[in-house]
């Protein structure tokens, strides 16, 4: 017995330790693997694919109205008191009296199937005719919804990256900061530095390190909305590699056809189905024909009917009808004209906002063309300012060491090039995010999962 919980405390202990360590491992994260993830995992696009998935029963929904309605009933009822008529005693050799007779039997019992089906109904056929374009809509409602999982964790995913460059920054101002410290220290020491001039590097070393400690909470911050919106648990530690924000310049085209756009294709199905619904409500002017069927098993006696006899005084028959139901509309207080001025109301509104969409769509692609065009710039001057500044405190330190410098001219130095090395970054950010609007607006962010 000993044994047996003494394995079992270790499986225990063994599995604990391998969740944990799954758990804590760090995940290297490209941004295909990160939009991948997504799309299997977010909420948002789960639920897009189960309303895809549910589109085909609604559409089944629809085509049951053209099937045969089929329905089995069955009923038994007990009369304790029963109706009387009074009829003329004629019938029953009492001629000029009146007699009063009770119809009916204390129980009844009928069984039977009846069946209808519609043979012409504006409504059904319209509905079938709608039923294609209800799936493309949630077809392509699914494509809108991956496409903004897709530029959402794109663009949270290079902002990740960009905290985390900053951050680098920072600790390796700090180790030149504390080299500095340390030389000025030395000097002081030696009584050829003011201890004003240590103080300063001292407050500088502290500003540095309350600026990473903001950094560390802006990338905490930034890699959690990144999680979230990846459906990532929030405890899983990510690694995103440098190479992922390397500068591609786009190539620059003429304007992309705003009708290949998924949010206008989605308006344009979307006026598709109102125009059906037009038409579903305007076919409440034609007349409707169904034919009913139905047959039936009836028993009637003074006791309960089952398992009884003629004997018993319990009788059963059987009955049946088939027949043609014709409804013809004539008036009806012009609700239906109304309806269908509701229908063009919607219509017409939804084209007003087509249209307002494509100005949107093409404002959208001329925005991050003219963003990529100015980040490329920018990187262009950033990238020469950070080997400037570079080169300009390398200088300024040695002529620091040989006296002939001073220690603002130091600190100054080390202030530009830690601030061109931040706009080169920045830079680099606006031109990710502008590429990734540019990618949109062109209708192909699913290329970035190639």
């Amino acid at each position: 017995m000993k044994r047996i919980l003494l394995l079992t405390f270790l499986t225990f202990a063994l599995t604990a330790k391998s969740q944990e360590e799954s758990t804590t491992a760090t995940k290297s994260l490209t941004l295909k693997d990160a939009l991948t993830y997504a799309l299997e995992n977010k909420a948002d696009a789960k639920k897009a694919k189960l309303e895809v998935e549910n589109s085909e029963y609604k559409i089944q929904e629809v085509r049951s109205r053209a099937l045969p309605q089929i329905a089995v009933n069955g009923s038994l009822t007990y009369n304790p008191v029963l109706q009387t008529n009074v009829l003329d005693g004629a019938m029953f050799g009492q001629p000029g009296q009146s007699v009063q007779v009770a119809f009916g039997q204390k129980w009844t019992s009928g069984a039977g199937v009846s069946l209808s089906q519609a043979i012409f109904d504006q409504s059904v056929f319209t509905g079938l005719r709608a039923a294609n374009s209800t799936r493309e809509f949630y077809q392509i409602n699914n494509q809108l919804t991956e496409e903004q999982v897709i530029e959402r964790v794109a663009n949270s995913y290079y902002s990740v990256y960009v905290q985390r460059e900053k951050l680098m920054l920072l600790d390796s101002n700090y180790v030149n900061t504390t080299k500095v410290r340390d030389i000025v220290k030395g000097q002081f020491d030696n009584g050829l530095a003011k201890k004003i001039d240590l103080d300063r590097i001292i407050v500088k070393m502290s500003n540095i390190d309350t600026e990473r400690l903001q950094i560390k909470n802006q990338i905490e911050l930034q890699e959690n909305a990144l999680k979230f919106y990846m459906g990532m648990p929030i405890e899983t530690k990510i690694e995103i590699p440098k190479t992922e924000f390397e500068v591609t310049p786009q190539v620059i085209t003429e304007a992309p056809n705003t009708a290949n756009r998924t949010e206008y294709l989605l308006l344009k199905k979307q006026e598709e189905l109102l125009e059906f619904q037009k038409t579903a409500i305007k076919a409440e002017y034609y007349p409707t024909l169904s034919l009913v069927a139905g047959y039936n098993y009836l028993g009637q006696g003074p006791e309960m009917p089952f398992f009884a006899k003629p004997a018993d005084g319990v009788y059963w028959s059987d009955y049946s009808a088939i027949g043609l139901n014709l409804r013809v509309p004539i008036f009806t207080g012009f609700g239906t004209r109304a309806r269908v001025r509701q229908a063009d109301i919607n219509i017409k509104s939804l084209q007003e906002g087509i249209k307002d969409t494509q100005l949107s769509l093409d404002l959208e692609y001329r925005n991050a063309k003219a963003q990529i065009e100015n980040n490329l710039t920018t990187i262009k001057n950033q990238k020469e300012n950070m080997r400037l500044a570079g080169d300009i405190l390398k200088n300024t330190k040695n002529n620091y060491l040989q006296g002939l410098a001073s220690l603002t001219d130091l600190l100054d130095a080390e202030n530009a090039s830690l601030e061109a090395q931040n706009n080169y970054t920045r830079a680099v950010l606006g031109y990710k995010i502008a590429e990734i609007s540019l990618i949109k607006s062109k209708g192909e962010l699913k290329n970035l999962l190639n």
